[in-house]
This record gives C-alpha cells, sequence and structure tokens, in this order.
C-alpha cells in the first residue's frame, strides 16, 4: 500500500500540473510603496533566513542593503586584498542596480561603514578611503554620487572591513 501511496505521488510530482518550477530572477515581489527586488537565488536564501531585503524599490528610489568587503579566505589583509574584496563588492551592486533596471550611473549615494582598526585589514583608515574611492572610480562616473564614510567597532559578518550601502534614482518602467 505505502509503495503505491509512494508511486502514485512520485507520478504527480513529475506532471506539469503538480511539478514546480523555479523563479526567474531577478524575482520583484510587491511590497507596499514599490517591490522587493531578490537579483538571484543565493539573495534568495539570504532573503528568506535573514528576512531582509536585498534591494527595495519606492517610487523611483532603490535601496540597496549593505554589502561586506571583506577578504576571503586566504586573500591578503593588505591594499591589494580589500581592493579584490572591494571589486566584489561593487560586482554584487552592480548586479542588484541591473536587477532594478539601473546602473551605477543611477547612483545617488553611497553609505559606507568602515572598521577602522580591523584585524582583517592591515593598513590605515586613509588606505580603506584610497581603496574605495580607486575600486568606485572603476564603476562610477563624473557627476559623482554622494558619499559618507562612517567608522565603527564592528560588522554583522565578522571578518568585514567595510559594508557598503547605496541609494538610486531608477525611474520605474510604465
Amino acid at each position: 500500500m505505502f509503495r503505491a501511496f509512494a508511486l502514485a505521488a512520485a507520478m504527480l510530482a513529475t506532471t506539469p500540473a503538480f511539478a514546480q518550477t523555479a523563479p526567474q530572477y531577478p524575482l520583484t515581489i510587491p511590497a507596499p510603496h514599490g517591490a522587493v527586488i531578490i537579483p538571484g537565488a543565493g539573495h534568495q536564501q539570504a532573503y528568506d533566513s535573514i528576512k531582509y531585503a536585498p534591494a527595495r524599490r519606492v517610487g523611483d528610489m532603490i535601496y540597496v542593503s549593505g554589502v561586506i568587503i571583506a577578504p576571503a579566505p586566504n586573500e591578503p589583509k593588505d591594499m591589494a586584498g580589500l581592493k579584490a574584496s572591494a571589486r566584489r563588492a561593487f560586482k554584487a551592486v552592480d548586479t542588484m542596480l541591473k536587477a532594478a533596471g539601473g546602473s551605477w550611473d543611477d547612483v545617488v549615494m553611497v553609505n559606507s561603514f568602515h572598521v577602522w582598526e580591523s584585524p582583517n585589514f592591515s593598513g590605515s583608515r586613509m588606505d580603506q578611503v584610497t581603496v574605495m574611492n580607486e575600486v568606485r572610480a572603476e564603476f562610477t562616473q563624473a557627476p559623482h554620487p554622494a558619499w559618507t564614510a562612517v567608522g565603527t567597532s564592528g560588522l554583522l559578518a565578522p571578518t568585514g572591513v567595510i559594508e557598503m550601502q547605496v541609494i538610486a534614482n531608477i525611474p520605474q518602467k510604465k
């Protein structure tokens, strides 16, 4: 009896009416005043487990949640390592901006939160600022977005050196 039930359940699950399809990314979830934007499956996992929106549209404004700049395992904790980490973070933000229909040209504000005395970076606070400026120049052009850099004692990711949050103005398509 159990085998017959299991076989019937397996057959039903493979038919189109019962088969589940993977979500198509970017995924937009309607929310008050706009939508949550989920660029990919990894972001979906974070959205489901940590309960935060990777990006949120409110009207024409896009708010991108913080992206951690941290050394990868076996990556140096010097300027070169921080630049590699920053490029990954800027590319991650780029993915979210594209999912919202925009680009770095639409960014109006960058907020960065720095662990100035991080054990995960051997340079100074000015070295962190230099890395942010150099990598940001690879992604943004003049006129530059506004930028605020704030010192903090720690980030959610224990190896994080910098967390970057971005705000963009990307008009909704009508």
